[in-house]
């Protein structure tokens, strides 16, 4: 096992699935792996599949770049090479992850606030 590539992995899985307000054991169970399977993911201490690689960047919202360590998030929004739509802003994948656990009053109210902020 590349245990560096392991690392990397694993910290940009943490750092994506902490943005977006998520826990450990909700990112597993929308993977279909075991919680403790995806710790370890998380540690480095394994390398996922490619299919579970594929699916936790639809899940953790993030490139395969990104999550391999082969581009930089912060260096692609800063040069804007990434697109807002394509996850790079770390703020709205945080904005994104909270909005999903609010219930349609909330989200109505968040709509209106932004609808103000925007005038």
């Amino acid at each position: 096992m590349n245990e560096e590539l392991a690392t990397r992995i694993g910290s940009a899985a943490r750092e994506a699935r902490t943005q977006l307000g998520l826990t450990q054991a909700e990112v597993a169970e929308k993977l279909g792996l075991a919680h403790m399977v995806y710790s370890r993911l998380e540690r480095g201490k394994m390398l996922p599949s490619v299919q579970t690689l594929l699916r936790m960047c639809s899940v953790l919202r993030i490139s395969s770049d990104e999550l391999l360590g082969i581009a930089d998030a912060e260096e692609g929004a800063k040069s804007g090479k990434k697109e807002r739509g394509q996850g790079g802003a770390p703020k709205l994948r945080q904005l994104t992850g909270l909005a999903r656990k609010m219930d349609e009053d909330q989200l109505d109210a968040l709509v209106t606030v932004a609808q103000v902020l925007l005038r």
